[in-house]
Order: C-alpha cells, then structure tokens, then sequence
C-alpha cells in the first residue's frame, strides 16, 4: 500500500543531513569520506522508494488523483495502511540502515587494513 513512504521520508532527511555536510566540510578526507558512505545510504533508499512506488503504481494502489493513496479514501482501510507503514516501512528503512551501516563498518575495516599509496610502484617491466 504505503510502505515505500517510511523509506522514502529517511532518504529525504538523509539527503538534507549530506547536503549540509556538504556545505560544511568542503575540505578533508575524512569529511568527504563521510559524505561518500552517505551517497550510499541515500542511493539504497532513494532506489528502493522510487521501486516500491513504481510497484504500487502498477499494482493501482497509487493513482493520478486525490487522495493518490487507494487506502487512504476510506477510513478503515486508512488504519491497514498506517498499520502497514508502522511494520513493513519502518522494517525496510531500519533493514537498509542496518544493511548501510554493516558496509560502512567494512569499508572502514578495509580501509584501514589496507593503506592508499599514490606511490605504488607499476608491476610492468
């Protein structure tokens, strides 16, 4: 019905919290890292709303017209969808936090392990 809405919201106020990350740290490796692992975030939940949404428009539970939401136009079906939302969206948002986060900890683990050279001697002979 609705649930794209839960991660769809996140995406919308992670994309506000990295534009102001961006304004603030112009300058630094770690700021701009920081940046970089939050397009991650926004991408996973930008993409999943937007496929979600699209599902719910093919299915007819979205439509072109007032109130767009099928579920929403009558009140008993408007408790199943905010029931709906309160579980299945706010499972997937926390599951592509969860998901963003276990990534983020792996680069960082990678990162660390493994240090950047600009100096790396080329392997040709």
């Amino acid at each position: 019905m609705s649930c794209f809405i839960v991660p769809a919201t996140e995406a919308i106020i992670t994309t506000i919290i990295k534009k102001k990350a961006d304004k603030n740290y112009k300058d630094g490796k770690e700021q701009n890292m920081f940046i970089e692992k939050m397009n991650w975030l926004n991408n996973m939940l930008w993409g999943g709303s937007v496929l979600l949404a699209f599902e719910h428009v093919w299915h007819g539970e979205i439509v072109p017209f007032f109130p767009f939401l099928t579920n929403a136009a009558n009140p008993a079906s408007t408790q199943e969808m905010i029931f709906e939302m309160a579980t299945s969206g706010v499972g997937m948002a926390v599951l592509v936090t969860v998901v963003w986060a276990v990534m983020v900890m792996a680069a960082n683990h990678i990162e660390k392990a493994v240090p950047v050279s600009k100096n790396i001697p080329s392997c040709r002979r």
